[in-house]
């Protein structure tokens, strides 16, 4: 086995929900789902296209139908472009493996800002790259970052930059001024930029989605933006993502997909046109939804002494800290043994994110985290 394989870390969520498997007592907020089911129109769409006979290989790319609606739908939200600028892929994290296959090899640079989701920094070292790590940093549990910092460690030699805003696990957004002066500094250093924008629409600022490159790039930048139908639309089992790819990068992302998974299933790919088509009006009431939940959550956290937090203008998490509690996989797993309350250690994200947790809020219900809270609350008492 090659020793980056063997050297790659085990999940520090899942040690922590395996402690907690079995029991119907535990109120589980480490993973980064909703507790809702899928939209019946979507789960409809699916089952309609599988009783059709849909379960042959489609396109490399992706059904033509469904990039020309994911075409016109982030034309909606950001410059327009067309179909020849999208690929089709099976889940959002191979989307993300497809764009670190076409950019990276042994021995190339990738600079990525963490703390962050484990798999963005653990795919280069898979593929061989070496990663710099420039961390965000806390202030009044609000994290931030040192622009001037990042753009000194992107130098002609990095290959790849790696930028997932709205954050995970922090919530942290770029700001479009930070977003310009990092392109600005990329084009002149020849670097490209890995935009893990999965987030974008669970934004509760101005607008109808975050800042996001795609509003400041021309078609020939070398930005590859990484999209999800998991998050916006209630699918994460679905696993159905897409690239938004410069001019010209199309052909070599699809022989990428054909050695990776040939292409996302047909039935699959029938459920997001289904989500694209109830878009405009489930995606803002969902947010809402996320927003009630939000502030359910951080208002109950701001209140308890000994924790810091801040709230998100992105993303489905609450990262806070308590006082006294430098070990967050220890008191992860002591929260869940001993209280039933299950969140992800802030150590899985990097040490960045060491003495911190993350408690994901997207809930049907925000009474389910006014009781986790309750759990919360008697766990810091004892």
């Amino acid at each position: 086995m090659r020793p980056a394989i063997a050297d790659l870390p085990a999940s520090k969520i899942r040690e922590v929900a395996n402690a907690g498997l079995g029991r119907s007592d535990v109120l589980a907020f480490w993973f980064g789902e909703s507790d809702e089911v899928t939209p019946a129109e979507v789960r409809d769409a699916a089952a309609q296209a599988l009783q059709r006979g849909e379960t042959f290989y489609s396109h490399n790319l992706g059904l033509p139908e469904l990039r020309e609606a994911l075409a016109a739908y982030v034309s909606g939200l950001h410059r327009p472009l067309g179909l020849d600028r999208i690929a089709v892929t099976s889940s959002g994290v191979t989307a993300l493996m497809v764009a670190m296959q076409m950019l990276l090899g042994p021995g190339d640079e990738v600079v990525a800002v963490v703390p962050v989701w484990p798999n963005l920094t653990a795919q280069p070292a898979i593929l061989g790259a070496t990663v710099t790590r420039v961390p965000l940093r806390p202030k009044q549990g609000a994290w931030g970052l040192d622009l001037d910092e990042l753009l000194a460690a992107v130098t002609p030699r990095t290959r790849v930059l790696l930028v997932n805003a709205p954050n995970n696990p922090t919530g942290w957004t770029l700001t479009r001024a930070e977003q310009q002066a990092l392109l600005d500094h990329c084009r002149r250093t020849g670097t490209w930029i890995v935009a893990d924008e999965v987030y974008e629409r669970v934004w509760f600022g101005d607008g109808p989605a975050a800042p996001s490159f795609l509003d400041i790039t021309e078609p020939q930048d070398r930005v590859v933006v990484v999209h999800s139908f998991s998050k916006s639309f209630l699918m994460t089992g679905w696993r159905l993502g897409w690239l938004v790819l410069p001019e010209g990068c199309l052909d070599a992302v699809g022989k990428l997909i054909e050695f990776n998974s040939s292409c996302a299933p047909v039935f699959v790919q029938r459920g997001g046109q289904a989500a694209l088509a109830m878009a405009d009006t489930f995606v803002p009431e969902l947010v809402a939804r996320f927003k009630t939940c939000r502030d359910t959550l951080l208002l109950g956290l701001a209140a308890m002494p000994r924790v810091q937090v801040a709230t998100p203008l992105g993303g489905l998490y609450g990262f806070f800290r308590v006082e006294g509690e430098p070990d967050s996989l220890a008191l992860a797993k002591r929260l869940v043994g001993r209280h039933g309350l299950g969140l992800a250690p802030g150590a899985a994200f990097g040490d960045e994110g060491e003495g911190w947790l993350r408690w994901c809020f997207a809930s049907r219900d925000p009474a389910r985290l006014t009781e986790g809270l309750q759990r919360l609350s008697a766990a810091l008492a004892v």
